[in-house]
């Protein structure tokens, strides 16, 4: 038991990483964007796992021994459960005054009247020793306490059954969506794909679905003004594939109600803007134009995002800056003020030359270590332009224009299959039974010995709660009542 519970410690201390730093196999977006922030740490981090935390080699041992641990702990306490269930309750101590909760009086019934009905009272919750044949009863109750302890660690394995179930046969994937765009179930249209150890593409189910309109309710007054509320993807999606697909059907998708499809279920999980950018390059030829997926930087929904142009001729055009989704100006200093697109506008370094696209890259980041810089207004090194919808800029040199079209919404789907959510699940409903019994069945043992004197039959009432912090006098206080004879029982006064 002390291996297990240190065993157990040493989890949850394995688990903190994996609360502070962004998780590849939840969240690869956030992921990637910390390891674009942190270069010095990120070739550490990566040695040691914590990008992974829940699937490196140094979390699975812990979790490997933390299952011998609670098998070894079980078993035994199984066995010595199983004779204590069948062992009788001990005979009377020798002096029952000694225990912590006592009593006696002196009754005018005999003690075989006291002892039968001791027996009758103590029999209906507890379990009477059979061989008492001293002038005492032994009764014990509780059992089912030892029950509650051993289903909680059972219930501690299943949890981890569960999990293990869904990290080795399960998948999570991500996709940014733009608002109207569809997208099917296959293994290509996956913006991020972690796979389980065993899993197989064979269980991917067949559907596909499209984000129809995106809703967002935002606080209008208050700390927190200018701040999303609540959000609704609505969605039209369809089960299965060409020929087997079936009819469309519509569906509120919305944080914390995700659907089910099949073994699959898609979550809400982000959101955000994406400014239609039109890119031409000094011929006139349209190079870019697409709705442009910024990422937020805070709850304003102030966002970052770059274009890459690099087939623009005579040179590649590149873009990097910022949307303000409602724009301001304060003392010259350009600020956001809400999170609602009221008044967007994008502002936007401009960059020319290789954009070093052959390369594995980000399509977040823009590579700037072989292009230039386009010289700006006096006093700025790099040229910076500022677009509301609707508007169009020239480049300098020839280089083409760049034409702020419209704002459309982006939502991020976790698509993913968890097959061990409902054993887990179920072992969680098994620790809180197992947790309430070990609390509340309370084990007890009581006795009573009658001894014949001459002015009567001295009765001796003591119990003992074996799990500690019970109101024992008062159970035997009340077992004495108990013991008193009714009125009818009682011999008339002469």
């Amino acid at each position: 038991m002390r291996t297990a519970l240190v065993l157990l410690l040493l989890l949850a201390l394995a688990a903190v990483p994996g609360s502070l730093i962004p998780q590849e196999r939840v969240d690869s977006l956030k992921a990637g964007q910390w390891k674009e922030a942190h270069e010095t740490l990120t070739p550490i981090y990566e040695k040691l796992g914590l990008f992974n935390v829940y699937g490196s080699p140094w979390f699975a041992a812990i979790y490997i021994l933390l299952v011998v641990s609670l098998v070894g702990c079980i078993v035994p306490r199984t066995l010595v459960y199983a004779r204590g269930m069948r062992a009788q309750p001990p005979r009377a101590p020798r002096h029952l005054t000694r225990l912590p909760a006592h009593t006696a009086y002196v009754s005018s019934e005999a003690p075989d009247v006291v002892l039968a009905r001791a027996r009758a009272v103590l029999g209906r919750r507890h379990r009477l020793r059979a061989d008492a044949g001293d002038g005492t009863v032994s009764a014990e109750r509780g059992y089912l306490r030892e029950v509650g302890n051993l289903l909680f660690h059972l219930a501690v394995l299943v949890v981890l059954l569960g999990f293990a179930l869904g990290s080795l046969f399960g998948y999570k994937g991500g996709v940014i969506l733009v608002t109207g765009t569809p997208w099917s179930n296959t293994l290509t249209q996956y913006d991020d794909f972690v796979p389980g150890s065993l899993f197989s593409p064979t269980r991917l189910n067949p559907f596909s679905f499209t984000v129809d309109d995106f809703d967002i309710q935002w606080l209008q007054s208050g700390p927190r003004a200018g701040q999303a509320r609540g959000f609704n993807a609505k969605l039209e999606y369809a089960e299965g594939a060409g020929a087997d697909q079936g009819p469309e059907k519509d569906y509120d998708l919305r944080v914390n109600h995700p659907l089910s499809i099949g073994d699959t279920d898609l979550f809400l999980i982000g959101h955000g803007y994406a400014p239609v950018i039109t890119v031409r390059d000094g011929a006139g030829n349209k190079v870019y134009s697409k709705p442009t997926v910024f990422l937020p930087q805070g709850p304003d929904f102030f966002s970052f995002g770059v274009v890459k142009a690099q087939d623009a001729q005579p040179a590649g055009i590149g873009l990097e800056g910022f949307l303000y989704p409602t724009y301001a100006n304060v003392d010259g200093n350009p600020v956001n003020l809400n999170g609602d697109d009221l008044n967007p506008v994008i502002s936007m370094k401009v960059y020319t030359g290789d954009l070093n696209m052959d390369t594995a890259q980000s399509v977040y980041v823009l590579d700037k270590s072989k292009a230039d810089t386009v010289p700006g207004q006096p006093g700025l090194d790099t040229l910076r332009i500022d677009l509301s919808p609707g508007q169009t800029v020239e480049l300098p040199n020839g280089l083409g224009s760049v034409s702020f079209d419209g704002i459309e919404s982006w939502q991020r789907i976790q698509i993913s299959q968890t097959p061990g959510k409902w054993i887990a699940l179920a072992g969680v409903i098994l620790a809180l039974l197992g947790l309430m019994g070990s609390l509340f069945i309370r084990s007890r043992r009581l006795w009573v010995r009658v001894t014949p004197t001459d002015h009567g039959s001295l009765v001796e009432v003591a119990g003992l709660d074996r799990s500690g912090g019970a109101d024992t006098d008062d159970v035997v206080s009340k077992l004495v009542a108990r013991l008193q004879p009714s009125p009818d029982d009682r011999p008339e006064d002469t």
